[in-house]
């Protein structure tokens, strides 16, 4: 069994697609970002970066003691190799797939989550930071466009890659990008989007909560955070 502690987020959304893809049993932990509840002692024993995802393996593959898991990309990565699935068949196809979860985790992540930050969220409207980071976005989107033309996935066959990368495009048109630009990933997304897994990790998603993750409430516990 594997215990997921989750929010809504597209980070979260990235282990509920692997898990639903792989039929996986797993429990949903909700952790709810807005109200804080990432700080708890409890949840910073296992994800001491205080972040959603993490999980605690219960049964893992060597049978002994509980395995804990944080960080998005570590944990598509051990349940990959935990189930032996979608992380590439041979050496190099496993590299390309490690390449392109690194370009979400290094790349696309952080820079649509600051494009969100910046258009969305800041209080103060800085049109340097949403241009910096809208252009980005932009020139991301391209990258993944380009690498779609000639393959189906972004490293051969469906993978991890494909999961961790996903969820980053749903929000396409809060991050003021126009799908219609890029064909191939407009093609790409729209296959992955209706795949059954991807459809159930999504449905599951709206049972643990339909509210926006980011509110007034929310913002002392997601911003501006120092060490202490």
């Amino acid at each position: 069994m594997i215990e997921l502690y989750y929010w809504t987020t597209p980070n979260g959304h990235k282990i509920t697609i692997f898990l639903e893809e792989t039929e996986t049993p797993y429990q949903v932990l909700p952790i709810n970002i807005s109200k804080g509840e990432q700080f708890g002692e409890a949840f910073l024993k296992i994800s001491p970066n205080n972040r959603i995802p993490a999980i605690v393996d219960t049964a893992p593959a060597d049978g002994g003691e509980k395995i804990s898991v944080f960080e998005s990309g570590a944990i598509l990565q051990y349940l990959a190799e935990k189930t032996g699935r979608f992380a590439g068949a041979d050496v190099r196809e496993k590299y390309q797939v490690l390449e392109w979860l690194t370009w979400q985790l290094a790349g696309l992540g952080p820079m649509a989550g600051q494009n969100h930050h910046f258009v969305q969220y800041a209080p103060e409207k800085i049109p340097y930071a949403m241009e910096r980071y809208v252009k980005e976005t932009n020139r991301l989107y391209g990258v993944l466009n380009r690498r779609l033309a000639d393959r189906e996935f972004v490293a051969g066959a469906y993978s991890i890659a494909d999961m961790a990368i996903y969820p980053w495009v749903v929000p396409y048109e809060r991050q003021q990008q126009n799908i219609e630009d890029f064909p191939h990933l407009k093609r790409w997304f729209l296959a992955v989007k209706a795949r059954p897994a991807v459809v159930r990790a999504y449905e599951m998603a709206r049972q643990v909560n339909q509210l926006p993750t980011v509110n007034e409430e929310a913002r002392q516990h997601l911003f501006g955070q120092v060490a202490r």
